[in-house]
């Protein structure tokens, strides 16, 4: 693996998060959660594209089966945006408006099925919780008590499912049946306490590693498949948000950072922070799997 890295995206994103690679494209998809933008960056032609949104957060993303539309997180609802004619189509409601939360972390299952997190605006209530949204819209709450939901991923086989509360410093693992589109048996897989490390977003590779971007600590760190320090990737920011793997035989790590809480000498230290970073790995990654909406099925 190499340890070069370099800035794919010079951005000043105040959040920049859940970068997606998507095959069809050949692109890299992320958010400015706080800035309210969806991007998309294809590195062939360097075309750089952004949407602004108006509402308060743009906190979600996923893929659907249609590569011109996207599943678009916002405040407390999910929408189906189409890039192409910048149109928002509303899916469901996933909690009431009234709560001061919003939408954060997630990502698709196999099946098409989009799972889910909502986080406090405050960042210390426990008023969020953990959902199932199915292909038709229909939501499903699994559990709640969650301060910053994040760390959304799937192990390859589809067995497992990782979830973090980053507040709380933990990362769990659950059982994950994919035909039955449960999660249980949840248990600790990195307990983060000791360094009060914030575990963040997160991919698996095609070993079944998790790689997890440390928030406030400026690294990204790869663990084995039971829970064990792998490889550690020091980073010229000290806020990393996100990972995901794409490009050329999907060998690049992809790396979403913010300029939130950061104060004006610490942004002169980190003139890439908000920018969008990338380094060469060895293993790779698999592909993004797509929500099932009805309206873009094949």
């Amino acid at each position: 693996m190499s340890t070069d890295i370099r800035c794919i995206v010079p951005a000043h994103d105040l959040l920049g998060e859940s970068p997606l690679w998507c095959e069809a494209t050949q692109s890299l998809l992320w958010l400015d959660i706080d800035g309210g933008r969806l991007q998309r960056f294809h590195p062939e032609s360097g075309r750089h594209d952004s949407h602004a949104f108006t509402q308060r957060f743009v906190g979600s993303l996923a893929l659907t089966r249609d590569p011109s539309v996207v599943l678009l997180g916002i405040d407390l609802g999910l929408y189906l945006f189409h890039m192409g004619r910048g149109e928002l189509q509303p899916l469901c409601q996933v909690e009431d408006a009234a709560l001061d939360n919003r939408l954060n972390d997630g990502r698709c299952d196999a099946q098409g099925r989009f799972w889910v997190g909502t986080m406090d605006n405050q960042l210390h209530r426990p008023h969020g919780a953990f959902y199932r949204v199915d292909a038709d819209g229909t939501v499903h709450r699994q559990f709640g008590d969650v301060i910053v939901s994040n760390t959304m991923a799937f192990s390859p086989d589809q067995r497992r499912l990782y979830f973090s509360d980053t507040r709380r410093f933990t990362t769990w693992q659950f059982d994950f049946d994919a035909a039955a589109g449960t999660a249980t048996n949840r248990r600790v897989f990195v307990d983060h306490g000791a360094q009060r490390w914030r575990p963040d977003g997160a991919c698996v590779d095609a070993q079944g590693h998790v790689w997890n971007a440390i928030f406030a600590a400026g690294k990204v760190i790869r663990f084995t498949p039971d829970g064990k320090v792998d490889r550690v990737v020091e980073l010229p920011v000290s806020n990393p948000t996100c990972v995901c793997l794409g490009g050329h035989e999907r060998r690049t790590l992809f790396i979403t950072t913010a300029r939130k809480f950061l104060d004006r000498a610490q942004l002169l230290r980190e003139p890439l922070a908000g920018s969008v970073l990338a380094i060469d790995v060895d293993v790779p990654g698999l592909p993004e799997h797509r929500f099932a909406h009805p309206a873009h099925d094949d």
